[in-house]
């Protein structure tokens, strides 16, 4: 697995050249708070490096302050911010941003057609169904999520017939839309991708029925295994998965995919995230890591291809 090479003095004159970078962290949804530790963390990477960068919080602002920036990074999470409605925005000022353009962020935001579109590609996704809509015999255990919804908010693992009912009604409360999904008894991995390159991927271990919000963000009995466990061959067979399935939802720049291994050892995709978390912490920064990449490198790697998909793109490759 070889190591990612970065010259970080020709990080710092391609930085150098960018202009004034709004990163946009905050706004309305139920991920606001992890958000803004994104934002402040991807902010301080980037000030580090002498952009001139500025947090812009658009449930406090007017998106028309974009207008007057070079680039945008995109450092919101769930709706409004990873749906495809703010980079519509901002194609419409013209303004470079990073990640997915608004077609692949509106599609990895929504897990029934992200599922969709992956099973008509062949790709492996667990059985599915919307509730209240053609619904399957899966047998429990099952997996009640809002369709529309990020950082496990709504989730809820069910075992019966009446908590079934009452985990839907619950994840409606988030979304009208409920997607039930066939439990996956397995171990779970993450995959980052930055432009073109899977990253090493993470195991994720928790005591908790399932990588759940409390397992995300506050315990500390979830495990982070990088190197992940798997043979070379498996891993390998997992990266590339990972990109054909960011590839088929028509993501760029970066992202992270969730995969189960179910009980044959096939791997089941589970979805994508276009806006992952930012903070030292997470995920794609721990992966960036093991590929021997700083926080700050990957930062600056992540903005140097922000662009207007569908335009020439002018962002700088800046490995060594």
């Amino acid at each position: 697995m070889s190591e990612m090479s970065v010259d970080r003095n020709q990080l710092k004159k391609a930085l150098a050249r960018v202009g004034r970078v709004a990163v946009l962290a905050g706004g309305r949804s139920a991920e606001r708070e992890i958000s803004l530790k994104s934002g402040r963390a991807v902010h301080a990477a980037l000030r580090g490096f002498g952009v001139i960068a500025e947090l812009v919080d658009p449930a406090e602002v007017s998106v028309d302050t974009l207008a007057g920036f070079e680039r945008v990074f995109i450092a919101l999470h769930g709706r409004g911010g990873e749906d495809g409605v703010i980079q519509g925005v901002l194609e419409h000022l013209e303004v470079p941003y990073t990640g997915s353009g608004v077609m692949a962020s509106g599609i990895g935001m929504d897990k029934v057609r992200t599922k969709l579109l992956w099973a008509g590609a062949g790709l492996p996704t667990p059985g599915f169904y919307v509730a209240g809509q053609d619904e399957l015999a899966l047998g429990f255990p099952l997996m009640v999520k809002p369709a529309r919804e990020g950082s496990s908010i709504g989730m809820r693992k069910v075992n019966t017939s009446a908590e079934l009912a009452e985990a839907v009604a619950e994840a409606r409360r988030y979304d009208a839309e409920v997607l039930v999904e066939q439990w996956i008894q397995g171990p779970e991995f993450t995959v980052a991708v930055l432009g073109d390159e899977a990253l090493p991927a993470i195991r994720l271990e928790t005591p908790n029925s399932f990588y759940d919000f409390e397992a995300k963000y506050r315990s500390n009995t979830t495990r982070y295994l990088c190197p992940c466990g798997l043979d070379e061959a498996d891993e390998a067979r997992l990266r590339t998965l990972a990109l054909r399935a960011f590839r088929t939802v028509g993501a760029s720049g970066w992202g992270r995919v969730d995969v189960m291994q179910d009980a044959q050892g096939q791997f089941q995709l589970l979805e994508i995230n276009t806006v992952p978390g930012m903070t030292d912490h997470s995920l794609v920064p721990m992966a960036a890591k093991a590929a021997g990449l700083a926080f700050d490198e990957l930062v600056a790697r992540i903005l140097l291809m922000a662009g207007l998909p569908g335009a020439a793109q002018d962002g700088e490759d800046a490995r060594g």
